[in-house]
């Protein structure tokens, strides 16, 4: 079965916002106008996720929450500890647990473990700055098949908010 994965980075983030935590530190104005503008690519391409696998940390709740309206359907969202700043072994293991008949995940989290997943599973490094997001396709009977062979998935497009047309 065709699978797509969709390996965003949270959008930018605000440093100087005085948040408590690393883990409670929320987008700035750039984050909070990219985020909705990448959901739109989407969109528009064609690659709504069926699910959003997420990290529990602020920025990415802002990141999805921003993007979750210009979808243009409900997506069911997991936000999960294990993926904030995870690399690969977590992103692998949320992906196992996804439902087979589900077609595209969006997996938001963090760098240097975002990079490293898309670099493990693509067999090539592409950077992921805030609000990138790369599209790729895989195959696998089942998520965990599909998530369990590296260099297994092709890379279909590499969104950067500085590329979109709409800003």
């Amino acid at each position: 079965m065709q699978r797509r994965l969709i390996v965003m980075r949270h959008a930018k983030s605000d440093w100087s916002s005085g948040a408590s935590s690393d883990h409670a530190r929320p987008l700035n104005a750039r984050g909070r106008h990219d985020a909705p503008r990448v959901a739109r690519r989407l969109a528009a391409l064609g690659w709504v996720p069926d699910r959003t696998l997420s990290s529990t940390a602020e920025r990415t709740r802002e990141t999805w929450a921003l993007m979750a309206p210009e979808l243009g359907r409900f997506v069911d969202v997991a936000f999960l500890d294990a993926l904030y700043l995870a690399g690969t072994d977590a992103l692998r293991a949320a992906l196992d647990e996804v439902p087979d008949e589900l077609e595209t995940v969006l997996a938001l989290g963090h760098n240097p473990g975002w990079e490293e997943a898309a670099a493990w599973l693509t067999g090539q490094h592409v950077g992921l700055t805030t609000a990138n997001a790369l599209l790729l396709a895989g195959e696998g009977d089942s998520w965990a098949e599909a998530a369990g062979a590296p260099g297994a998935w092709r890379l279909v497009e590499h969104l950067r908010p500085r590329d979109l047309d709409d800003a």
